[in-house]
């Protein structure tokens, strides 16, 4: 019964949470990087990671610091909230409300990382997600230990316990509707790290506590190990400190350039062939949209020409909604039975990724429906996009 509780509590959450940054997404909320938090790992009673007297609290504070001023010499006009900016106690659900209080654009949380094998090193950021393998589950969960400090935490956290592995499973109910944002921004930072020659442990997802209630684009960014002898007098020097908090700054600043000057104007959608040798076009011909149409030839003329023909239909721009269900780096196989049970598989391309849908619909009411219907195959995070002449507008 009381997981059954946990669960449903969840659940719930989730639902409101995902109303509510959908609301602020369609008022254009997350184009413009107006206010920034910064969010400096554990603090007061809480040490973090600990390694021959060097305290992760005490070095994310200061690079928290150092990232804060150069933003604010950069950019006057941009807000810079820290949730904190001392030595103290901030519970992880308080990070989470005062960034949504002050109605930040981006939350970045600095951290330290360690580990039992003190060859460990280099760099790695995070955005919220569900991360199943054995070795990432332990740093999810050094991390979500910090909620042990604060008491009644049971009451904060929906029954959530950081010792109970299963416990991390639930995350995966949670929709992050700014992942492809979080994701964009995590990579900038660690191509930074690699421009100062550090170990690139790469982009991650995985179930953070200080982020699943953060409505707008966030990441942790581990900045080494302070396990590691190397990583430890490094990111405890005022020249590491310093390299570290201007790879956050120069990341940031790509990222702010690259979402305003954008301003969600992607490229155009194509259509991905089905395995079919014939396919009609089920578009509404009401609409400009490009597509690749698959057409019957015979042996011989195969033998000439490829069988794949571009064609556009121009009416007027009428609106279309699409499912979105997957998000990539690289191309996938549409064909895989994974896939079959799909309709209308389309991509565009965003910020270097792949971002999937399925589904042609002239009403949201249709689209929803049909989101629905591709959750009972395991697309459980999909969610409705909009379209315009080809565009996507929403």
């Amino acid at each position: 019964m009381k997981r059954f509780f946990l669960l449903f509590s969840f659940i719930l959450l989730t639902f409101l949470t995902i109303n509510d940054i959908q609301a602020q997404t369609k008022s254009g909320k997350g184009f413009y990087v107006n206010t920034v938090i910064i969010d400096a790992g554990h603090g007061g009673k809480d040490p973090g990671a600990v390694a021959a007297k060097v305290q992760e609290k005490d070095i994310t504070l200061a690079i928290a610091k150092k990232l804060g001023n150069k933003i604010n010499k950069e950019y006057p006009d941009v807000k810079v909230v820290y949730t904190r900016d001392k030595d103290v106690f901030i519970e992880l659900h308080r990070r989470a409300s005062i960034a949504n209080k002050n109605n930040g654009d981006l939350f970045i949380s600095i951290h330290c990382n360690a580990a039992k094998n003190s060859e460990a090193s280099g760099t790695e950021t995070w955005v919220m997600g569900l991360e199943k393998t054995k070795d990432n589950l332990e740093i999810v969960k050094k991390e979500n230990e910090a909620i042990l400090y604060e008491e009644d935490y049971e009451d904060h956290y929906d029954g959530y316990d950081p010792n109970l592995p299963e416990n991390n499973i639930i995350f995966s109910l949670y929709q992050n509707v700014h992942l492809d944002q979080s994701l964009n921004l995590s990579s900038k930072i660690q191509n930074q790290y690699v421009s100062n020659k550090k170990r690139n442990r790469g982009v991650k997802q995985g179930p953070f506590l200080v982020l699943y209630r953060v409505a707008m684009p966030s990441i942790l960014t581990e900045i080494g190990f302070i396990s590691n002898a190397s990583d430890r007098a490094y990111i405890n020097s005022s020249k590491g400190q310093e390299e570290i908090s201007e790879s956050l700054f120069k990341a940031f600043s790509e990222y702010k350039k690259e979402v305003e000057e954008k301003n969600n104007k992607v490229k155009p959608v194509v259509n991905v062939p089905v395995n079919e040798d014939v396919k009609e076009s089920k578009e509404n011909t009401s609409n400009k949209v490009t597509e690749t149409v698959v057409t019957k030839k015979s042996d011989k003329e195969k033998s000439k020409e490829t069988n794949k023909e571009t064609k556009t239909v121009t009416t007027n721009n009428k609106i279309v909604y699409k499912v979105q269900f997957l998000t990539t780096t690289s191309k996938i196989n549409t064909k895989s039975s994974e896939y079959s049970k799909l309709k209308n598989i389309e991509y565009y391309e965003q910020d270097g990724k792949y971002k999937y849908t399925a589904g042609i619909f002239d009403t949201e009411e249709k689209a929803r429906a049909y989101k629905q219907e591709i959750a009972k195959y395991g697309f459980k995070d999909a969610f409705i996009v909009k379209f315009q002449s080809g565009n996507r507008v929403q």
